[in-house]
């Protein structure tokens, strides 16, 4: 069985910064004490007019690539996860591989909302693990949900921001690939997320009158213990694979969403609130690549994984999916 690695870490955040105040200003009511006191967010990035998805997966990807000491022309395989792709079809990846410049990589998309990143992660790994032909795969996840936010919804308008983040995948002769788990729970499939635009409903005139254009919803509420109850399983499915217990990780990096939930979930599985990292407070609500975004940030800071490190991701989105894997730390 070959030995895959996390060769290097990329991510990229739009120049504008905007604050909690610019935001309430949009929305017209002041919800800036509330956020960081209960969410953590106190400002985020927005990018510029004439940026898109995956102008923001290249630069972070275009990181990953140098820190690996490869080219784009090396890249076997491209896999991008995002739920706000440049165009519903054809796929991000495909103007990501152009942009690039990674002629002869393939490349596909995946769409599972906010666990979309680890999922990716996982299928990049079980890719080089099977096929010998391959030696790099880049993973990267985008995330432009300024262009879907309805600033009449202050439950959505607040959180959301900008950015991506990227791995490259490799092969190597330590282990670094330990073990992963996905787990979902579909009747909230209905519940968060960007309803107008596919064939559920489309953009015709009627539509687009009645709904207004694409934007992201709250249609109904999640069970405000769906953490506590679920993401203890999820990770334990990944550990149990590796034949590893909590106390074993020597690194979280949890879903960006809430400060809050990161706090109450170190301590409920008693691990030193030290072992997670979060960048929220300045980067807002990121989507599926914030988990590598913290990861990319973490090591920036001084504060990542050292060589031997155990990491591990939990990450869940809309639908609700959900995605956990465990990681051994090899990248120099």
């Amino acid at each position: 069985m070959r030995n895959i690695q996390i060769l290097s870490t990329g991510s990229y955040v739009p120049e504008r910064v905007v604050t909690n105040a610019e935001v309430d200003a949009m929305m017209g009511e002041s919800t800036s004490e509330w956020l960081e006191a209960n969410v953590g967010i106190k400002e985020r990035r927005w990018m510029a007019p004439e940026q898109v998805t995956s102008d923001l997966i290249v630069e972070a990807s275009k990181k990953a690539l140098e820190r690996a000491g490869i080219t784009a022309a090396d890249l076997d395989l491209i896999i991008v996860s995002t739920d706000t792709p440049d165009y519903l079809s054809p796929s991000t990846s495909i103007v990501v591989q152009n942009k690039l410049g990674a002629e002869k990589a393939g490349c596909y998309d995946i769409n599972s909302a906010c666990a979309g990143w680890v999922t990716a992660l996982d299928q990049g790994a079980k890719y080089l693990m099977t096929e010998p032909q391959m030696k790099y795969i880049l993973v990267a996840g985008g995330y432009g949900m300024s262009r879907f936010l309805d600033f009449k919804d202050k439950k959505t308008a607040n959180l959301f921001a900008d950015g991506a983040g990227a791995v490259v995948l490799g092969v190597g002769e330590e282990q670094g690939f330990l073990g992963s788990n996905l787990l979902a729970v579909g009747s909230f499939h209905d519940a968060l997320g960007i309803y107008t635009g596919g064939t559920y409903r489309p953009c015709t005139p009627e539509n687009m009158a009645q709904f207004g254009g694409p934007k992201v919803e709250f249609v109904k509420k999640f069970p405000k213990t769906f953490n506590t109850e679920y993401w203890p399983k999820l990770m334990q499915g990944a550990l149990d694979k590796a034949g590893l217990k909590f106390d074993d990780v020597n690194h979280y990096y949890f879903t960006q969403l809430n400060l809050r939930t990161i706090e109450f979930m170190m301590d409920l599985l008693k691990q030193p609130l030290e072992k997670a990292h979060w960048v929220m407070d300045k980067w807002g609500y990121t989507g599926s690549p914030c988990v590598v975004m913290a990861l990319d940030d973490s090591i920036a800071q001084g504060k990542g994984p050292k060589s031997g490190d155990v990491i591990l991701f939990c990450a869940s989105g809309g639908g609700i999916t959900m995605a956990s894997s465990v990681w051994k730390w090899t990248a120099k």
